[in-house]
Formats: C-alpha cells, structure tokens, sequence
C-alpha cells in the first residue's frame, strides 16, 4: 500500500497559514522587515503595510480566573480586561506570564497568531472587526500578517464578538 504524501508548507509557511489554507478561507500574507527597535509590534505592522491601525489586530493572552484567554483588539487601543473577563463570564483577567503564553500557544511575543495556535484557547474578538471587511492579524512570526474577513477569524477560532477594545 502507498503512504500518502505529506502535505507541503509553502515556503515561509507558519501553522496560523496552515490553518487557514486548509481550511479553504480566503486570506492574504504581508510581510515587511521587521524593526526590533520599533516600540509596538502592531503599530509597526499598521505602518509597514499602509494600513488604518483601526484594521490591524494585535493577539494578547490573558489569564481569566486561571484559564488562558486569547483576545484580538485593534493595535490603536488596548485590552479592556474587565470586558474580556465579563465576555467569558469570568470575575478577573490579567495578562498572562509572556512565557507561559509562548509555550501554550507555539507563537513568540510579538508573532502570536490567533489561528494555529499549538493549544486551542477560547478566543474573543472585539466588537470593532465587525466596522471592516478585512482586517489584519499575526501570520505567526514577526514581520508576517494575514489579512482576512472578521467572519472567517471569528469562525476559525470560535471567538465571542465582544466590546473589549478601548481607546
């Protein structure tokens, strides 16, 4: 009996393209130097690729009530931890310890994507994606993003929609 060929990453391929292509969602990748001197990852992304930080997400993992939670907001504001805990039906969130995050989801700071993470984590997206037709997440490296409907991230990762950006 033949083995079946394994399936081959493309080039310059990370798990969160991966998931995305063999899911068959439409998507786009956009790569850029990255600076590690810039201050912010995702305002560096926004800058690098001409798009509204509005559109461009950045991936935080939190601890609510002692499980990891993934929340997506927009790099133009920050993470509303009182809304992320309330979206899950949690009591109190904090950042999670950088480490523990990099070693639960398989991404490095800066790089975490929200789709193919090595654990699944409960996801919450905020309510603002639903303003753009796409919008831009981490493609799982630094320098990588991928560019897709709100739709398809939130129905990739099971995300609650919820008002956890502010301002």
């Amino acid at each position: 009996m033949a083995k079946k060929p394994k399936k081959q990453q493309q080039p310059g391929g990370t798990p969160a393209t991966v998931a995305l292509t063999a899911a068959g969602v439409p998507f786009t990748v956009h790569s850029y130097d990255h600076d590690p001197s810039h201050p912010s990852y995702g305002e560096e992304a926004a800058e690098a690729m001409g798009v509204s930080p509005d559109r461009v997400f950045k991936t935080l993992v939190a601890d609510v009530d002692g499980t990891l939670t993934v929340a997506v907001v927009p790099v133009a504001g920050q993470l509303d931890l009182k809304g992320l805990a309330a979206a899950v039906g949690g009591k109190r969130a904090a950042m999670a310890d950088p480490a523990l995050a990099e070693r639960t989801t398989g991404y490095v700071r800066g790089g975490i994507s929200p789709l193919g993470q090595r654990k699944r984590l409960r996801t919450v997206l905020d309510d603002s994606a639903g303003l753009h037709g796409t919008i831009c997440v981490s493609a799982g490296r630094r320098g990588l993003e991928v560019e897709l409907s709100p739709e398809d991230l939130a129905e990739l990762t099971s995300a609650v929609l919820a008002p956890i950006g502010r301002a």
